[in-house]
């Protein structure tokens, strides 16, 4: 009996020693786990961190821009795993449909590639009870002219040969044109397939502002967010074009750099610059930081030179604006509302944006809409 106590008290030590080695093993795990995370997981941590999520609580619906859509997806994630109370939904249909939903008073905010028209500010007077809707820009993108056409790995193409390839005036890969700007590129003679957007969009209108001042003898439309000229083939929103052009050999299309991906060359411009501009968040940047401010009050809408021979600056790019009431935002979703738009506003949540293809509004600007946010009511 004393020996199968001793036993006893031996396996029960053991097994003590044993679970001891396991914990502190476990412990040097975590450690060494906590300090080898990437460095995307740190970062989102340390964004998710820094939300301040105040009063925020309920449903927050939005819709807008297709071409903010994959900068708000990553914005959502973000800031919905800090403020659990809010659920945030961004539907993306199109910059036409969200400023047309946030003067319906169906949506808390809108996101626009546009700034509000004056006929738009005087609709929103009937949501924002003593204010109005005003343009508060918060991400940039370069709009890239992706293409599908085997064979081709590097492109330029000038203002004056996109106009005409969109416009039907270049039908073919093999033009003179193209390859005076492509001179050791094997162009095919193949037919050109030119894709436009088929629903409004901001990205239609900033592209084809492009158009109108880089090319004016070549680009005759007025332009605006619907597609004017004829022929080519049209999808409904970015991911829409880009599915188009990979699908189709010969074919190009004007989409957010985030959707020209997957085989997809992307065109450099050839802008007058010491060298043709590739689309970057660099280069978007760079163009945003010349942009002057035109709005007045507490509207920040911006114009851009689309016309810049500044080296590194790539003009074909957008801003998308959030639209916000100034004053009178329902009391339901005010706080959620800015709880979200300083989140997405702050050095974090712009400090995202570089690593998935857009770009971060120049600090000079950013700043304004931050003071312009807090000020909401």
């Amino acid at each position: 009996m004393k020996l199968q106590r001793m036993n006893r008290r031996a396996l029960t030590l053991g097994a003590l020693a044993v679970s001891g080695a396991l914990a502190l093993t476990a412990c040097g795990s975590d450690d060494t786990g906590s300090s080898s995370n990437s460095s995307s997981s740190s970062s989102a941590t340390a964004a998710a961190g820094s939300i301040k999520c105040d009063d925020a609580k309920g449903q927050l619906l939005a819709d807008g821009s297709s071409a903010q859509k994959n900068a708000i997806d990553a914005w959502v994630k973000n800031f919905t795993q800090a403020c659990s109370g809010v659920q945030v939904n961004y539907k993306g249909s199109g910059s036409g449909a969200g400023v047309t939903a946030f003067t319906q008073g169906q949506v808390a905010f809108a996101g626009s590639d546009s700034a509000l028209k004056p006929e738009e500010v005087t609709a929103s007077k009937s949501v924002c009870s003593g204010g109005q809707g005003i343009d508060l820009p918060m991400v940039a993108g370069p709009i890239a002219v992706a293409y599908n056409v085997s064979g081709v790995d590097d492109l330029v193409l000038d203002a004056s040969t996109i106009a005409k390839i969109f416009d039907g005036k270049i039908t073919n890969w093999n033009d003179a044109a193209i390859k005076k700007l492509n001179p050791s590129a094997k162009l095919p003679d193949l037919k050109i397939q030119p894709y436009h957007r088929s629903d409004e969009s901001g990205t239609t209108d900033n592209f084809t502002k492009y158009l109108i001042a880089a090319a004016p003898s070549d680009w005759k439309y007025s332009g605006g967010k619907a597609w004017q000229a004829k022929g080519g083939q049209s999808a409904a929103g970015s991911s829409g074009v880009a599915q188009g052009v990979k699908q189709t050999n010969g074919a190009i299309g004007y989409m957010e750099l985030s959707y020209a991906k997957d085989g997809l060359g992307v065109v450099s411009i050839n802008t007058g610059a010491s060298a043709p501009v590739k689309a970057s968040s660099e280069g978007a940047t760079k163009a945003v930081a010349a942009a002057q401010v035109v709005g007045t009050g507490s509207d920040l809408s911006l114009k851009l030179d689309y016309t810049t021979k500044a080296d590194g600056a790539y003009p074909i790019t957008l801003v998308t604006y959030e639209i916000a009431c100034d004053k009178g935002n329902k009391a339901a979703t005010l706080p959620a509302t800015k709880a979200f738009l300083t989140y997405i506003a702050s050095t974090e949540g712009q400090g995202i944006l570089s690593g998935i293809d857009y770009a971060p509004i120049p600090d000079a600007i950013i700043s304004k809409v931050r003071t312009t946010i807090d000020g909401l009511s």
